[in-house]
């Protein structure tokens, strides 16, 4: 079964990809969000050539020849876009074999715990513990994540003092059966982030993610080793040589790939398997409601290391308009702080045919 055609459907922040072969099997996936018409650029000009006329069910050789015939392009963009196609390919596999991705990888559909992940910066931080307060009646949620510091913030606070007053504020307004994580966002120097992460520890959190630079591991290594509270990263990282240097030096507690960032879920499963091997927990990195949650929610459900939890964005339509009307029904509920991996083939959506008519196509066919 060889891969005839694939197609890109694009705004700037989601590409979603088509896959055909020609049997007329279809599969779809999604390249990595942000840029996403970039992307699809990539994927027709550095990811196509490589693939169409090829076995649309070796996927595993599909994502070790593309960066080798394109060695000269290590980085991001690359590996974004051939996450669409691998996502898009074990999308056809499922729907040929009537199975959920989950269970093409050795595991099984069911209940997944969720955090809820807020992105916001710009709230005070008693208005962020009523938000999460709230949700925390209406869906169950067991687990939140806030932010503190600044985004790539060289020591500095989103406003003097937040970060002091935010995580106080949050310890009392939950109980300490829920667990509170945080995202520094790459905000400290080490000897900061150590400062900072005694602070975190005093206060019952739980979960200090990217707290240095995150391509400084070094940086990020003194705080894992200074701290007891899990260190967490990587959610950036695309690398998988990158990746066993992080694990072999155990620059993190727990390890954060992002399916869509790292290129697909063969590589991601590569690094989960490396992170196991090093009795690592993997906790991936999934901070939207496109396509890149229901991947890492098929991840979790079998990988033999999955971390306690989803990260499950709990931003609407004020922070991601984009996220509005991808699908024809979301994959998305929360009942109880649980989310649910179906038995449906494949990914088990469908992408909304009114947002695909609204987007920008382009195929690249395999020729005659």
């Amino acid at each position: 079964m060889k891969i005839r055609s694939i197609e890109t459907f694009t705004n700037e922040f989601v590409c979603f990809l088509r896959v055909t072969t020609d049997t007329n099997t279809q599969g779809w996936g999604q390249v990595a969000p942000y840029y996403a018409d970039i992307t699809a650029e990539v994927v027709h000009r550095q990811v196509a050539p490589y693939a169409l006329g090829h076995d649309a069910l070796d996927i595993p050789h599909l994502m070790e020849i593309i960066p080798e015939r394109e060695h000269k392009f290590p980085g991001s963009y690359l590996r974004r876009a051939m996450g669409g196609l691998d996502t898009a390919l074990f999308d056809l596999r499922g729907k040929l074999e009537g199975k959920p991705v989950c269970e093409l990888l050795g595991g099984t559909p069911g209940r997944i715990r969720a955090y809820g992940s807020s992105m916001k910066r710009d709230i005070t931080p008693n208005d962020e513990a009523y938000r999460l307060k709230k949700l925390q009646d209406e869906h169950g949620f067991t687990a939140f994540k806030f932010r503190i510091g600044a985004e790539c913030g060289r020591n500095q606070d989103e406003w003097p003092g937040r970060t002091e007053e935010i995580v106080p504020t949050m310890r009392k307004a939950f109980s300490d059966d829920t667990a509170l994580l945080v995202d520094a966002n790459s905000c400290y120097s080490p000897e900061k982030a150590i400062e900072i992460g005694r602070f975190l520890q005093d206060n019952g959190i739980s979960h200090y993610e990217e707290p240095c630079p995150y391509w400084h591991y070094y940086q990020t290594k003194q705080v894992t080793d200074a701290l007891d509270i899990d260190v967490t990263g990587g959610e950036q990282d695309c690398s998988l040589v990158d990746w066993q240097r992080m694990i072999d030096d155990r620059v993190v507690d727990i390890i954060q790939p992002d399916v869509c960032y790292l290129g697909g879920m063969v590589r991601t499963l590569k690094v989960a398997q490396m992170a196991h091997e090093a009795e690592i927990a993997c906790t991936p990195h999934s901070a939207n409601l496109s396509l890149v949650t229901l991947f890492t929610m098929h991840l979790l459900r079998a990988i033999p290391n999955p971390g306690k939890y989803l990260e499950f964005s709990i931003e609407g339509e004020d922070y991601y308009p984009w996220q509005d009307g991808l699908f024809v029904s979301s994959p998305y509920d929360i009942e109880d702080g649980h989310v649910v991996v179906s038995d449906a083939p494949g990914w088990g959506v469908e992408i909304n045919p009114d947002w695909l008519a609204r987007s920008t196509y382009k195929i690249s066919e395999a020729q005659a």
